[in-house]
Order: structure tokens, then C-alpha cells, then sequence
């Protein structure tokens, strides 16, 4: 069902590196996980009551799912993959081409590595945020038929988020079949006053609350009629984002691409799938509503520079931005994060491919940014495919970065990212010329101080799978191999100190309550 990983790409992973070959597996799996996620949906909505989901509902998400199917074939055939159509067998699909959208096959088909056909279904499929979005819909068609003892706000809410989230995939057929040129017309609903069509933009109607709006395209324009409001007339631009000169329409924005031949990379704050789920993990960070003009420069401004910061750091950070990151998503600044260099970001591991990031300060900082949270969404892709360690979730480790004790996988995770920062600014550190060339060495000495610290616990722990110990042994030998080119005595000596000052502090909190010693 899934690829093996090949001895190479998992050495490659380890040093926080990886070819073509081996982000493009990454991708072509996470793109095929995204499907079946998709194709439980549909199932969980079909086997679901019809006190979770009407016969309406049911019906209309099947017609959404079929208009996807139309667009998804509807390309022109310079477009298309160059293998079999899609659903003729799994031996074709094995080939290259990519798993249907129509289910036509009784087994999805083994991936590969080649890249899916960029159909506007794909596209939209594939996009990060439709990840959070098919697991919202799981919590809703999952939990089974409303007990009677539950209070009726309760099955109210539950019931409202779950047509908010059936009304989004009509939406997202609908932008996939008019990226498609198939002329179509249908009604979607506006949630609490907003239309999103992703990718296009965002029609604010004159109504609050859940309103209707009939939808119809043909040649490359949208139409979009509701009550009490002038008709908005939408037009589709090439790639992505759509214009209008109604004031109820907010476009869909895009920076340039990372590289000349690169897409434009989707900056998105419209998505209603874009906020980050509550919790500890990712503490007071949450997106704003929209961002102005002056802010969108500033955004610009960095990312302007981040191409060749990232190039500084190595070349692979740059390969492996351009291959796996698909959008931007942007995050108000916590008011603790403090000026200079600082900003906040965060990966989400239901969307792959997309950065939640804060304003960046400036390119460096971007690209240390891209770097750090890349590894994430490396690592945690990797352990789709491999089981690395069977470690429970006791948070019970040391790790310098953080004032709490971590569990064995977060501590994986943060020495992994650790890891590549180190490299990324070693090698900026080497770049002759560079006017924060010596910030570039602090930088590297701190980080891989901290590396140094966590190391032990990963290396030394009988948790390891055999493929897990071949790891976590590679990324000790490259954080040996740093050694060949040592940072300045001097920020040496700081990074140590910092580090021990951090174990003293964690020590006199945490080891008196942990079952047993971390060393």
C-alpha cells in the first residue's frame, strides 16, 4: 500500500538532508494519505445516521465528490500525466499515475515517487488546509448519533459545525470544476458572512450568519448572486486568486515563487480552516483575520530574500523548501515574542505543506524559520512510512530549549530541528563576506550546544526500532562531523553555559517529580 524507504533516503532524512528522490517520495505519500483521508470521509458520511448527517447532506456531498471527478479529467491533454488514465488498473497506477478520485479501483494503488498530475482537483485536494478541514469533518460524521441526555446547545453546535463543514468541499468542487473551465451552477452557503472559495478569494455578503449564494460559471467568470445584495461577477485568474471590482469580494494573495521557476507560492488568510486547533502545544500562537496592504510588504519584503538566505545555509534548503512548502499562512505576533529577530511559527501535521508564521523581521530569520519548521514536517512524514522508536508519551527528558520535560518524540523532533539549524548556520558561518557572519557562528554554537545535550537520551534509548537506532546514529554522526569546521572559542564557551545554566534550572524543577534521572 505504501512505499518502502530505501536504506539511502533514510540516512538522507537523518542528516536532515534528502535528494529529489526522497522528498519527492515524502510528497507522492502524504498526497495518497491525503485521498484516503478524503475517501473516509465520503464513507464515514455514508455510514453515518441520519441524525449526523440527512440524506440531503449525503446526497449533495456525492454530487460534490462527482464534480470533482469531472474536473479532475476535464484537462487538456498537454496537461495531462503521461501515464494510464486514471482508475483503468493498479498496475497502471503503479506506473505513474496518480490514485483515482472516482474510486473506480477496489485497492487505491501502490504510490511512487513521480510527481501527481496538477489537475485543479489535485490541487485543491492537496492543498495543506484541506487537511484540517477532512479531519473536522471526521470529528463531526465519527461521534454517532445524538444521545438523548445530551443538552440540546450541545448537538446544535455540533450539528451547525458539521454543515459548515459539508457547505466547504461544495465550495472547494466548486473552484476545482472552474479552475477545470466546466461551466456549472449550484448554491453554496456562506459561513457567518463569508464565502470562501479557496484559491480565489472571499465574498463578504451583505447578510450575517449562514447565507446562501448562487454560484455560476462559465468561461473563466463566476457569478455570485445573494439575497439583498448586487450580483458580484468574479474573474478566474491564470494559476491562482481571482479579481472583481465589487468591494464584496476580497482576492486570494500569492508571493512569488521561491525560485524563477517556481509557482507563486499562496499566502493565505482567508481559509476558515486556517486557525490553529487550542492546546498546549501550540500555546497563544493564532491567525489574524486578514492582513492589510502595509503588512502584505513587509511579508514581500522578507521573502524577497529568502531565497538566497536559504541558498547561504546549503543548497539543499532551498531544494527542499521549493519541493515541499505549498502555502503561507500568516500568524499575529505574540505579544512575549519581543522585536528584533523575533517571530513565531508553527507546522500542523494534518497540513502538510504549509508554514504558520508570524510578520518575519527579515530574510535570515525566514529562512532559519523555513528550515526549523521543514524538519517537522520531514520528520513527521518520515514516521508515516517508519516506526523509529516505540517510546511511550511520558514527559520525562531534558531538552534546553524547553522548560518542561519532553516526551521521547517531541524530544526526537526538537533535536532534530536543532540539528539542521546548527548545519544551516554553520554554513552561513563559511560564507565569506556575509556582514552577520559572526551572529551566523553564535547562532550555530547554541544550537548545536543543545544538540550535544539532547543526544544522549536519544542515542541511549532501548525504545529504538533497528531502523530507528540507524537514525538516530546518523544524526549523531552528523552532528560529529561539525566538528571539522568549530565555531569561535568564545561562542563555544557562551553556548555551553547557557546549556548547563538550562539543565541546573530544569534539574531543580522537574527531577525530584520524574520516575527516574535523565542523563
Amino acid at each position: 500500500m505504501f512505499p518502502v524507504v530505501p536504506d539511502r533516503a533514510l540516512l538522507e532524512l537523518a542528516r536532515t538532508e534528502g535528494g529529489p528522490d526522497t522528498l519527492a517520495l515524502l510528497v507522492r505519500d502524504q498526497d495518497t494519505r491525503r485521498l484516503l483521508l478524503l475517501r473516509a470521509v465520503l464513507d464515514a458520511a455514508e455510514a453515518a445516521d441520519r441524525s449526523v448527517c440527512t440524506a440531503a447532506q449525503k446526497a449533495r456531498l456525492r454530487a460534490d465528490w462527482a464534480l470533482l471527478t469531472e474536473a479532475d479529467r476535464a484537462v487538456a491533454p498537454a496537461a495531462r500525466h503521461p501515464g494510464p488514465e486514471p482508475g483503468t488498473s493498479n498496475s497502471a497506477a503503479a506506473a505513474g499515475a496518480p490514485v483515482p478520485l472516482s474510486g473506480e479501483t477496489d485497492e487505491p494503488a501502490p504510490p511512487d515517487t513521480t510527481p501527481p498530475r496538477a489537475t485543479p482537483a489535485r490541487a485543491r485536494l492537496f492543498h495543506p488546509l484541506t487537511g484540517p478541514w477532512a479531519r473536522s469533518c471526521l470529528r463531526g460524521l465519527d461521534s454517532g448519533p445524538v444521545p438523548v441526555p445530551v443538552p440540546v446547545p450541545v448537538s446544535e453546535e455540533r450539528a451547525r459545525r458539521l454543515r459548515r463543514d459539508l457547505a466547504h468541499f461544495s465550495a472547494t468542487a466548486a473552484v476545482a470544476a472552474a479552475g477545470a473551465g466546466i461551466p456549472f451552477t449550484t448554491r453554496l452557503t456562506a459561513r457567518a458572512g463569508i464565502l470562501a472559495l479557496p484559491s480565489l478569494g472571499a465574498l463578504h455578503t451583505a447578510r450575517s450568519g449562514d447565507v446562501p449564494v448562487d454560484v455560476s460559471c462559465t468561461e473563466g467568470r463566476l457569478v455570485l448572486r445573494q439575497p439583498d445584495a448586487p450580483d458580484v461577477t468574479v474573474h478566474l485568474e491564470s494559476g491562482a486568486g481571482a479579481w472583481s471590482g465589487a468591494p464584496a469580494w476580497t482576492p486570494a494573495h500569492a508571493l512569488p515563487g521561491l525560485t524563477p521557476t517556481a509557482p507563486p507560492m499562496p499566502f493565505d488568510d482567508l481559509d476558515p480552516y486556517r486557525e490553529l486547533p487550542h492546546g498546549p502545544r501550540h500555546g497563544n500562537l493564532r491567525t489574524p483575520l486578514a492582513l492589510d496592504d502595509a503588512e502584505r510588504k513587509r511579508w514581500l519584503q522578507a521573502w524577497s530574500g529568502t531565497a538566497p538566505a536559504l541558498r547561504s545555509g546549503g543548497a539543499q534548503r532551498l531544494a527542499e523548501a521549493v519541493a515541499l512548502l505549498r502555502c503561507l499562512v500568516p500568524l499575529e505576533t505574540p505579544p512575549d515574542v519581543g522585536a528584533g529577530r523575533g517571530s513565531c511559527s508553527a507546522t500542523r501535521r494534518e497540513a502538510f505543506g504549509a508554514l504558520l508564521s508570524s510578520t518575519p523581521p527579515d530574510p535570515v530569520t525566514f529562512a532559519a524559520t523555513l528550515v526549523h519548521e521543514l524538519q517537522h514536517a520531514k520528520l513527521a512524514a518520515l514516521g508515516d512510512l517508519v516506526t523509529l522508536h516505540r517510546a511511550g508519551p511520558e514527559a520525562r527528558y531534558f531538552a534546553p530549549w524547553r522548560a518542561d520535560p519532553r516526551p521521547y518524540d517531541g524530544l526526537l523532533q526538537g533535536t532534530y530541528s536543532h540539528l539542521a539549524m546548527a548545519a544551516f548556520f554553520q554554513h552561513r558561518a563559511l560564507v565569506a563576506g556575509l556582514p552577520d557572519r559572526d551572529w551566523a557562528w553564535a547562532q550555530h554554537a547554541r544550537y548545536r550546544a543543545q544538540v550535544q545535550a539532547a543526544l544522549p537520551a536519544l542515542v541511549g534509548s532501548t525504545d529504538l526500532t533497528v531502523r530507528g537506532r540507524r537514525f538516530v546514529d546518523e544524526m549523531a554522526a552528523s552532528y560529529e562531523r561539525m566538528a571539522d569546521h568549530p565555531a569561535p572559542r568564545g561562542h563555544v564557551a557562551r553556548a555551553q553555559a547557557y546549556v548547563e545554566s538550562a539543565r541546573a534550572l530544569w534539574t531543580r524543577r522537574h527531577a525530584s517529580a520524574l520516575p527516574r534521572p535523565n542523563e
